[in-house]
């Protein structure tokens, strides 16, 4: 792991492997750390950049909530990959981080060599869908402040393997409210005027994230849509050769 002060903060991450830079964000109450099998199937041939968001794991949780937001965390991957010397990469990342990838696409098209969606989303562009899951994620914010680390206990595989390396649950409890939380629909209307190789992944068991991946698949051109069997919301990490099978396939048919 290495550590870096971007955006005011401190932010950890870790870097291997050369060739094409890939960068891999991880899902709500994770850490870069879920992609620990990926980094060995990768081995030296892509160059895996993996890091944890703000208020999340090892990088540094802001007192102030203002300072979480889906901006911020597009700005800290941006300054991330500035600071490795990175002009453009593959991006991507498993639920929030999957919706986090999509808005950085909007933002910087031209950093962006191709994009790997998983287990995720692009938002609502309904507003009483988008406040319910608003309303759920201010819940676990709640959980967290009340509770501790420990009200995660319950979650998805990706959640409850990071319990003993997030420093913060006032951090994660921020990151709810602030980067979890959804305030537009500029993503989910952005879907179609994404213009780079996309590959979207999603556990077969992985009820609530079945048809938004099966929507962003329709809506941005071009788009790879991959189902791994007996898989739920962390695929990687339930079906790990089926999902390594599939990014390999992905990223060795990207143009040079």
């Amino acid at each position: 792991m290495a550590r870096a002060t971007l955006n005011g903060i401190e932010i950890d991450y870790t870097v291997s492997g050369r060739g094409r830079p890939v960068i891999l964000s991880h899902g709500y109450g994770a850490t870069g750390r879920m992609w620990d099998g990926q980094r060995q199937t990768l081995g030296d041939r892509y160059r895996l950049i993996t890091w944890d968001m703000r208020g999340h794991g090892q990088t540094e949780s802001p007192s102030n909530p203002a300072q979480y937001s889906a901006e911020a965390t597009v700005a800290d991957m941006k300054a991330l990959l500035g600071s490795l010397g990175v002009s453009r990469a593959v991006v991507g990342g498993l639920s929030l981080g999957g919706y986090m990838s999509l808005a950085f696409y909007l933002a910087h098209p031209e950093m962006v060599d191709a994009l790997i969606i998983c287990d995720s989303g692009p938002g609502y562009r309904n507003a009483e869908a988008r406040n319910a899951w608003n309303q759920r994620a201010d819940e676990r914010a709640g959980n967290l402040e009340a509770r501790g680390l420990e009200a995660l206990g319950g979650r998805s595989r990706e959640v409850r393997e990071a319990l003993s390396r997030h420093a913060s649950a006032r951090g994660l409890a921020h990151a709810a409210r602030g980067m979890l939380a959804q305030r537009d629909a500029r993503v989910i209307d952005g879907l179609a005027s994404i213009l780079v190789p996309t590959l979207i992944v999603v556990g077969d068991q992985d009820t609530p994230f079945l048809a938004p991946c099966e929507y962003m698949a329709k809506k941005i051109p071009g788009a790879r849509l991959e189902v791994i069997a007996e898989a739920g919301h962390a695929s990687n990490l339930d079906q790990p050769e089926a999902f390594d099978r599939v990014l390999v396939s992905f990223l060795d048919s990207l143009p040079t």
